[in-house]
């Protein structure tokens, strides 16, 4: 099978296994859906001979879209391919593809072909050559823009399941009893959270929450009835938030963290204090006892976080660590919040 029929492969095992998804494993779609989030735009290169072609794709090629460069000669964009990974090609020689397509590499780029007609004898030589994709040059701007999206799409889910399968067994990124995010996806993942909001200036926050007295729980209770509250406490946590965009993590024993991105302070203050609500009321349950639950809250809020700062996730954990140890000693089931002064500590 040649490299381009690989890609294809992928691509449809990808789009099939992303359509049944939400409704079999709600906790890997949203982990990929973080994943997805933070990860940068794939890399692109734009080979075309045409120079009217190439401003035109130039124009069309938003940045947030795909981190693209271009260039004119074919040797050099094979040089460029073979000394940097480029996850999208765009091109209009299918020489290029043909040479692309010859060689020895274990990840293909996904390569979008855009003929010179729109017509069924163009798109069937592109794909003879090896592309994935075929646009018609005189297409309307909608459907460039749809195929470049499709493009920055299938690059994303590959550069997922690759960094997914890569870390398997290294990394559960999943928590085995609360169904939440794990520590050490917290530990990998909030920092790339961090990263992604100060490249385009956006908000972030982070709440810390802390299960008050647990130990008396499992103390008088038992631990089977402190796993119940966990688990319990974990699914109120989730259902107060925005599906598919903020996540928890369980970081500790009875500890959580609630990542809140495109979210300023006051906002996450208000996501907080309904956290808070939520938990104290109704009153959680185990073996059909009712137990009465409550948690302590800290809060770290950006209204956009800078660039430039050193270790500025290990900063904003500290801060909301600081703000849940003061709600902890001020009486417990209660809410404190900071906001982040760039520069600060």
């Amino acid at each position: 099978m040649p490299s381009g029929g690989q890609t294809t492969v992928i691509q449809r095992i990808l789009e099939r296994r992303a359509q049944q998804l939400p409704t079999t494993h709600e906790e890997t779609t949203a982990t990929i859906a973080v994943m997805l989030r933070v990860v940068p735009p794939p890399k692109a290169l734009l080979v075309c001979q045409d120079p009217s072609l190439r401003r035109q794709l130039e124009q069309r090629i938003a940045a947030g879209m795909l981190e693209c460069e271009s260039v004119t000669d074919e040797h050099e964009a094979l040089r460029r391919c073979a000394s940097d990974y480029r996850a999208v090609v765009i091109t209009d020689s299918l020489a290029m593809i043909r040479r692309l397509r010859t060689r020895a590499t274990q990840r293909p780029p996904f390569v979008l072909y855009v003929a010179e007609l729109d017509e069924a004898g163009e798109r069937a030589a592109g794909l003879g050559a090896g592309a994935d994709e075929c646009v018609a040059r005189r297409a309307a701007e909608r459907e460039l823009d749809a195929r470049l999206a499709s493009a920055r799409r299938i690059a994303e889910l590959e550069t997922v399941l690759r960094i997914t399968l890569a870390e398997n067994r290294k990394l559960s990124a999943t928590d085995d009893l609360t169904r939440v995010a794990s520590r050490r996806f917290f530990s990998k993942h909030f920092p790339r959270e961090v990263e992604r909001a100060a490249r385009y200036g956006r908000a972030l926050s982070l709440i810390l929450c802390d299960i008050d007295l647990f130990k008396s729980i499992n103390d008088s209770l038992g631990h089977a009835a402190g796993d119940q509250i966990l688990q319990q406490f974990g699914a109120r946590l989730q259902k107060q938030l925005r599906r598919g965009i903020d996540w928890v993590a369980r970081i500790g024993g009875e500890e959580f963290a609630v990542i809140l991105p495109e979210t300023g302070y006051d906002a996450a203050l208000e996501v907080a204090r309904k956290l808070r609500a939520a938990i104290a009321q109704p009153r959680f349950t185990s073996d059909k006892k009712s137990i009465a639950v409550t948690a302590s809250f800290g809060l770290c809020g950006l209204d956009r976080v800078p660039t430039g700062e050193r270790r500025l996730a290990e900063r904003v954990l500290r801060i909301a660590d600081a703000a849940l140890y003061r709600s902890k000693h001020s009486g417990r089931n209660r809410v404190t919040a900071t906001m982040f002064n760039a520069g600060s500590e």
